[in-house]
Formats: structure tokens, C-alpha cells, sequence
């Protein structure tokens, strides 16, 4: 690491690297195109997939809040057509990324019998017959869901209900077992937002999917040479996975480009180090950050920020709960799984950005029976909306302009 002391930035500036790092700096078009729903993905390097539709499956919303109004067909059409510019793994949690970020996952692919979760490892260990079975039909046959391989198995057996909400089957169990472990990939999503299991040559690019069917593909070796005293696997693809963080975050701690891609400290830590002596990171000493903190060089610090969007509960630049709260004094955490009297802003709860601040919080529901966006509740941050001239009528704007890209008729408070 460099001794130079590091550039100082303050918690404005930190704010609008991350906005523009993040896709907020630029105007929304005017149409939305496929080129740009796919520039905005590679951007972002991971979109969350979440199965809550309350208002509209999660992973449509991040491109929402940055380009306007699109047709959702155009973006399913980037994950289910070839060529697919998305495919789906755990990268965050269950997350679409661009086909190049799926092989540098590969050192969670190859610990898959010790990471996965519990009912994923013990059909490996119980059943690897089935498991083997289960990979040899996805293998030979075009893409289908859990249930339409178990009734092709011919596999009767009872749903296993032990561990609430996820009554898996040994069938299903094995699938998820072997796309974590990479070796069947997702050819997309059914309506009910089943997986489509698929083989990888079937789904990602041949060159890759070749890589990935390769006898050495999961072998440790690595080009670079990690820093000296550390000990990390698959170093080349930390490095790259950390380079790419550091891209979408603009700035950030330790936490910040270990959180993105679910990585362990000591493997990010001499990733970083080996970024900065490449001189892709910058060490920098960020006001509202009490952890040191680095900055990618080819980040951007615009002079502002001009944008209103709805972001995500599952939205990428507020993943971070501790960066989030640094940067905008703004406490975000999750109320969906708090019984209702306890929660404290609502269900399914949409944190309003207008210009650099997040200055609401506004719990949404697609009331499709009645054909209208419902607002149960708007909380606005202290001071807002008189402390930031037209948030509110901003606010009232992005409210219509979601109701009429989800097909309603306008939105009401509820």
C-alpha cells in the first residue's frame, strides 16, 4: 500500500460518485432501448431477483429507476433469448448478471457441498444417484421447471415441509444443488416464476460455456500473484469481481466492494491491495466514513445530481445498510417479514431519491384488481419535502409515470 495520505473527499462528493457510478447522472431517454437496458446491466455488473410482487417483480424496478418507462418484455428478452446478455446465479443473492461475471463465481460454485444451503447438501450427500439422474435429464432435454423433471422423472415422494416456506422436493433440492455447484445453469423464469433449468451449453455464450464444461475449470490456479503473506483462490477472478465492484460503487469501504459480490474479507483484501498498485484504486479518506475507503480512478464526481426515482428495496445502491446510512443519514431496513403492527414505514417500502438525497419513503401496492398504484403510506425525511423545493410534486410525478408503465390507471393514496 501507498504511505501518500489519502485525498479527502466530503460526503457530498462521496454521494455523487456513487449516484453517477451507480447510473444516476445521466438523463433518462426519451425511448428506452434494449442497447440500453443492456448498458445499464453491464453498469450495474448484478440485479437482485426477489419473488415479492407486491408492485412488480424486484429485478425490473433498478431499470425503472434509471431509464423511465420500458417494455419488461425487452428486458426477459435479455435473460431467456439468445444471445442472452443476462443469466442468473448467486452472486449477490439470487441475482441476473452479464454472462462474463458468471465464470468468475466459480469459486462458489466449487464449494457447493460445503457452502450451499442445508437441503442442497444433503441430497448430495444422500442421494448423489439422483443428483447424477437429475443432471443427465437436464443435460439431454430442452429447459423446464422443478415440477415438469419430477413428472418426467416419474419421481413420487412427499414434499418435505420442515423448514417453512421452502416445501422442496429431493428433485428440486438436487436442481438447486447443481446450479449452485454451476454445473446446470436458468434459461429463465416461467410467469409463476419457476425456474427454467437448463445445460450451460443451452444458455451462456460457447466460449464460456466450453470454459466452464473444461476438466480444469474449477482448478485454483491463478495468473497474478497475490499480494505476499496472503493465500487466495481463484485470485485472478477476485480481482476482477473486486475491479468491477469498485466500478459500481464509484467509492467505497472494505464492506462496500465485499458486499457486492458476497466475498469474504480475506479474500478482498489483497485484491484491493493489488488494485491499488495497478493504480485502478485511489485510497481516499471520506468525511462521513469512519473505515478507510478507495476509489476507483475512472469514477465520476459531477458537480450535481438532477433525478427523481423510486429505487428497489432490493436496489443495488442502497444494498449497503451501513454506506447507505453514512451517505444519506438515511436508516433503511427491510419491514416484510415484520409482523404488520410492528412495522414501522409500511410492506414493501420504495426510498424516494430527488436530486442527491433520499428524502422519502413511500410503501407501494399494484392494486391490479382495481387497476391503481396504491401509496399506503409516504414518510417524508425531516425537513422534506420544504427542504428540497419540488420533491413533492417530483414525487406525485414518478408515482404516475410507474402507474401507466405498470398498465394502472394513475395512483392514490391509500
Amino acid at each position: 500500500m501507498t504511505n501518500r495520505s489519502p485525498r479527502r473527499l466530503s460526503t457530498a462528493q462521496a454521494r455523487r460518485i456513487a449516484l453517477a457510478a451507480q447510473g444516476f447522472a445521466k438523463a433518462r431517454p426519451e425511448s428506452v432501448t434494449t442497447r440500453h437496458l443492456t448498458a445499464t446491466a453491464a453498469r450495474l455488473q448484478v440485479v437482485q431477483i426477489d419473488s415479492v410482487n407486491v408492485l412488480t417483480r424486484s429485478h425490473y424496478l433498478p431499470f425503472f429507476s434509471r431509464l423511465g418507462p420500458y417494455a419488461q418484455r425487452d428486458l426477459d428478452a435479455l435473460r431467456d433469448r439468445a444471445p442472452r446478455r443476462l443469466v442468473e446465479y448467486w452472486a449477490h443473492e439470487a441475482s441476473l448478471v452479464t454472462p462474463q461475471v458468471w465464470p468468475l463465481l466459480r469459486h462458489r460454485m466449487a464449494r457447493a457441498h460445503e457452502d450451499a444451503w442445508g437441503g442442497m447438501r444433503r441430497v448430495a450427500a444422500e442421494h448423489p444417484d439422483l443428483v447424477e439422474r437429475v443432471h443427465a435429464h437436464v443435460t439431454t432435454h430442452p429447459p423446464a421447471t422443478a415440477r415438469e423433471i419430477e413428472v418426467a422423472l416419474e419421481h413420487d415422494e412427499q414434499l418435505n415441509n420442515d423448514h417453512w416456506g421452502w416445501n422442496w422436493s429431493l428433485v428440486k433440492a438436487a436442481l438447486e444443488h447443481l446450479f449452485w455447484a454451476g454445473r446446470i445453469t436458468s434459461a429463465g423464469r416461467t410467469p409463476q416464476f419457476e425456474r427454467r433449468y437448463a445445460s450451460l451449453e443451452r444458455v451462456l455464450p460457447n466460449q464460456i460455456a466450453d470454459a466452464a464444461l473444461a476438466e480444469e475449470f474449477f482448478s485454483p490456479t491463478s495468473l497474478i500473484d497475490a499480494p505476499a503473506g496472503s493465500d487466495v483462490a481463484y485470485f485472478d477472478d477476485v480481482v476482477e469481481l473486486v475491479r468491477r465492484s469498485a466500478m459500481a460503487h464509484g467509492v467505497g469501504t472494505e464492506l462496500c466492494l465485499r458486499d457486492y459480490f458476497r466475498l469474504k474479507g480475506a479474500q478482498v483484501r489483497p485484491a484491493i491491495e493489488h488494485l491499488v498498485s495497478a493504480g485502478e484504486l485511489e485510497p481516499v479518506d471520506v468525511e462521513c466514513f469512519d473505515k478507510p475507503a478507495w476509489r476507483h480512478v475512472d469514477a465520476k464526481n459531477p458537480r450535481r445530481i438532477e433525478t427523481a426515482a423510486l429505487l428497489s428495496p432490493f436496489d443495488s445502491l442502497i444494498w449497503q445498510r451501513e454506506r447507505t446510512e453514512a451517505l444519506w443519514n438515511f436508516r433503511y431496513r427491510l419491514e416484510i417479514y415484520t409482523p404488520a403492527a410492528k412495522r414501522q414505514y409500511g410492506y414493501y417500502v420504495l426510498p424516494f431519491l430527488f436530486g442527491e438525497r433520499l428524502v422519502a419513503r413511500v410503501d407501494l401496492k399494484a392494486d391490479r384488481a382495481a387497476g391503481v398504484l396504491r401509496a399506503h403510506a409516504i414518510h417524508w425525511e425531516p425537513g422534506a419535502p420544504a427542504a428540497h423545493p419540488g420533491a413533492a410534486d417530483a414525487l406525485s410525478d414518478e408515482l404516475t409515470t410507474m402507474a401507466t408503465w405498470l398498465g394502472l390507471e394513475g395512483w392514490r393514496a391509500a
